[in-house]
């Protein structure tokens, strides 16, 4: 993977339940991360000392965060919506040369921000929520 434009970056969210995905809007800064825990199966017979993992096992997960501006008014209340009712709706990762992410995520933060002679700021985080399907660019 060459070298990206970071605005490449998309999060999007499932705007209705009906698959009709739409980018949140304002965001300038994006990170996402995937995680998978081990599970260490290492015993007084595994060769050499080394440790040794059970492949396959443990739990994965996936963290989403970004920061921003408000730009659009029905993105930023579905955002807050989301949040507020406790939903795990459908996001889209869309990751540059890299491929789509597509699956549940709750927002875990929602975070606002402001100073007197700017703009308003906000920050929000995600964990997913359940499976989530990976498509390769």
């Amino acid at each position: 993977m060459g070298a990206q434009n970071g605005k490449d970056l998309l999060v999007k969210v499932d705007m209705t339940g009906d698959g009709q995905f739409e980018t949140i809007a304002g965001l300038r800064a994006t990170r996402v991360s995937f995680n998978a825990e081990t599970v260490d199966v290492t015993s007084l017979s595994s060769q050499g000392g080394w440790r040794e993992l059970l492949g396959g096992a443990g739990v994965r997960s996936a963290a989403i965060s970004g920061s921003g501006v408000f730009r659009d008014a029905s993105t930023d209340e579905r955002a807050r919506a989301i949040f507020f009712n406790g939903e795990t709706p459908e996001f889209k990762i869309i990751i540059p040369d890299f491929g789509i992410v597509e699956g549940p995520f709750q927002i875990t933060g929602l975070d606002y921000a402001g100073t007197h002679n700017g703009e308003a700021t906000f920050e929000i985080a995600l964990a997913s929520a359940g499976a989530l399907e990976f498509v390769a660019d």
